[in-house]
């Protein structure tokens, strides 16, 4: 039996606009049940998500090798829809992985990650979904390129609301170019940020993940529990808090213990009635087990 799991993956942190992400221990799980007449894939999202070869994972891996031979396939998922939590990507992932796995020449982990990012369009989820942890990447020009930092001795306090908000409206809400100075600022801050996660420290990164001047102040109308978190944890004394993706999740990184009573305070808002996960970082991206 063949089994790939994929982490969910929180893209941005902040000012790392389109090149940054992190790898959450929320896993997306894919089992080869054995071959098939016709591809089959059992899944509990609905009708509306295909159960055939119209599936994004195996639309993907016969993407990579058309003539593979059909599965029963069976995929269980803890990571929401449509929620900036990376779903597409790890569909994505997964179904690279499983055409990588069932072919006859496999190929490389940095040939995934290119191939990924074609289809994806940026780095930012498919790098850490494949390499884990906190990656920092870049496809330009079609030359992808990704740095994996240490992993961040952090948590993640995940808040999913429950509106879906579709990356194409997300992406709408953002302006189609930024002033010279505006477009300074928001790289150096970014590179400042590459610096403190790189150094490991923690305290500067956590301050910095809050200066976005790329994306946030223009999708902020869209994600009304952005404010209420991040002042939420602002009279807590954390800091870490931003808009994972492309929304409506918002993510706080943090110290178990401190995110923990982050947590307990949101929960009395009646406004914020989402689901809440306390999350670690998954260090290890897409795992395949054989038995």
């Amino acid at each position: 039996m063949l089994t790939i799991s994929v982490p969910a993956t929180s893209a941005n942190l902040g000012p790392g606009f389109d090149s940054m992400g992190l790898a959450l221990d929320m896993q997306l799980t894919l089992t080869v049940l054995g071959p098939s007449t016709t591809w089959q894939v059992d899944h509990p999202f609905g009708n509306e998500v295909p159960h055939d070869e119209r599936n994004l994972m195996i639309k993907t891996a016969l993407s990579l090798h058309p003539d593979l031979t059909p599965q029963h396939v069976s995929v269980t998922s803890e990571i929401p829809l449509a929620r900036g939590l990376g779903s597409s990507s790890t569909a994505i992932v997964a179904g690279l992985a499983l055409a990588n796995e069932l072919a006859a020449t496999p190929i490389s982990r940095e040939a995934l990650l290119t191939r990924a990012t074609a289809l994806e369009g940026h780095p930012d989820n498919v790098a850490p979904a494949i390499l884990g942890g906190l990656v920092v990447a870049t496809a330009a020009d079609g030359d992808v390129q990704a740095v994996k930092l240490p992993t961040p001795d952090l948590f993640a306090s995940v808040y999913v609301p429950n509106e879906e908000l579709l990356t194409a409206a997300s992406r709408e809400a953002l302006p189609s170019e930024l002033p010279y100075k505006a477009a300074i600022a928001g790289s150096s801050i970014a590179n400042t940020l590459v610096a403190a996660l790189a150094t490991q420290n923690w305290d500067l990164a956590l301050t910095l993940l809050e200066q976005d001047r790329f994306h946030e102040q223009f999708r902020a109308h869209l994600v009304p529990a952005l404010a209420i978190v991040r002042q939420t944890a602002h009279e807590l004394g954390l800091k870490g808090t931003y808009l994972s993706g492309a929304g409506p999740t918002i993510v706080t990184l943090g110290r178990q213990a401190e995110l923990q009573q982050l947590q307990a305070q949101l929960k009395q808002n009646p406004t914020l009635d989402g689901q809440y996960h306390l999350l670690p970082i998954d260090a290890a991206g897409v795992k395949v087990e054989k038995s």
